[in-house]
């Protein structure tokens, strides 16, 4: 598999202009796997329960996922990208991921983070991995990436490589995944963005940028700087991610004993 992320710096409300501009760098890109940013067309730092309804969007019949899934039929390639859902009287942080056949399915984030949490509901979807003809992708959303249940749940359903658009503020990710992708045996495609946000006063959210891919064994692929758009592909080889021996007398799921971790 081919599989890279775009990190850039969305401007905030924008979303048919920071659409286009994902549209544009992706016309050329070689690949078969594309992660973009969290919130990627919105921006950010919501400020009203209006701007999140505005700037909101029905999964699959939205702007956005239209726009998506018209460039992944085009080019033969799957892209998961983040954005703001309206569902059920309720708006979501989530995910999609398109393909070749267009739109394939939806991520709601589980674990919301610091604001959010006056905007969105918290996920109801749960993780799942979307069986494709590049191989088995799972998803989760930025601050997921703290709770080592979202990856080894991911894995246990088959995950090989896992898509992470984020919106990361904190500095730890970065430095965590590796762990994460190590401990599980999987790929993982980081796609965070660049710039800031002070839409609140007295409150600048500024982004770490350094999206980065990690292999199976926590060695690092690609990586992007902390202030730069970067598009970054890598070579990606999934018969890593399906090997979980350590040796020929451990294997990292069969040596499991779930009996032993459950709280008194």
């Amino acid at each position: 598999m081919r599989a890279g992320f775009y990190q850039f710096e969305p401007v905030f409300g924008e979303k048919e202009g920071n659409i286009e501009n994902v549209l544009r760098v992706l016309k050329d890109v070689d690949a078969d796997l594309i992660v973009l940013p969290e919130l990627f067309a919105t921006g950010y730092q919501f400020i009203s329960h209006d701007e999140v309804d505005q700037l909101s969007e029905q999964i699959p019949n939205g702007y956005t996922t239209e726009m998506l899934a018209g460039l992944s039929r085009s080019k033969g390639i799957h892209i998961v990208a983040g954005l703001p859902e309206k569902h059920g009287g309720g708006f979501f942080n989530s995910a999609i991921l398109t393909g070749p056949e267009g739109y394939i399915g939806v991520y709601r984030k589980t674990h919301l983070f610091f604001e959010e949490k006056l905007w969105f509901k918290p996920g109801d979807t749960g993780f799942e991995v979307f069986h494709t003809a590049i191989g088995e992708i799972g998803v989760m959303i930025c601050f997921d990436w703290m709770f080592p249940e979202s990856m080894r749940t991911l894995a246990l359903k088959g995950a090989e490589v896992v898509a992470h658009p984020a919106n990361l503020v904190l500095p730890y990710c970065p430095a965590a995944m590796p762990i994460r992708c190590l401990e599980n045996r999987v790929y993982a495609v980081t796609a965070n963005r660049i710039g800031t946000e002070s839409r609140k006063g007295g409150q600048t959210m500024k982004f770490i940028g350094t999206s980065q891919i990690i292999s199976p064994d926590s060695s690092l692929c690609a990586k992007a700087p902390e202030n730069e758009e970067s598009l970054e592909i890598a070579d990606i080889s999934l018969e890593k991610a399906k090997d979980k021996s350590l040796n020929p007398y451990n294997d990292l799921f069969r040596d499991r004993r779930p009996e032993m971790y459950r709280n008194a």
